[in-house]
């Protein structure tokens, strides 16, 4: 069993997406800190200081300064301001993907392009033109 499993986990495809997988939680990490740390607050400024983090509605009807305080009083919340957050991260990792394989689609598409070889003749074909020639020589 643990030979199987070995040489299902070192076989091509399974690393290959393993090391995807570990590169795509690295980038999204980077991804969600520009968002939270450099666009955000740049969109906040541009609309007059809103901070997107602390945007909120508490499910009590009350009014609380911040989240934290909201769940302190033990208030329900609706984050739509980290939602939002959380979707222009997604865009920008979507799009990211969508670059990555638009460029391996367009490598792929070259790599058809190529020439191929001429295909064998059947085999038939081979044998009647060898028959062909030895007849010719008599």
């Amino acid at each position: 069993m643990f030979k199987e499993f070995k040489d299902f986990a070192m076989r091509g495809n399974v690393v290959d997406l393993a090391v995807g997988f570990i590169l795509g939680g690295a980038f999204s990490t980077i991804v969600k800190s520009l968002v939270t740390d450099i666009l955000m607050p740049v969109i906040g400024m541009l609309m007059g200081g809103v901070n997107f983090s602390g945007l909120f509605i508490a499910l009590d009807s009350q009014t609380y300064a911040s989240i934290e305080a909201a769940h302190e009083a033990g208030a329900g919340t609706i984050n739509y301001g980290i939602f939002i957050d959380n979707v222009i991260s997604f865009i920008i990792v979507a799009f990211a993907l969508f670059l990555i394989i638009k460029g391996i689609n367009s490598m792929k598409k070259k790599e058809e392009a190529a020439p191929e070889a001429p295909a064998a003749p059947p085999a038939e074909q081979v044998l009647l033109t060898e028959i062909r020639d030895l007849l010719a020589k008599k």
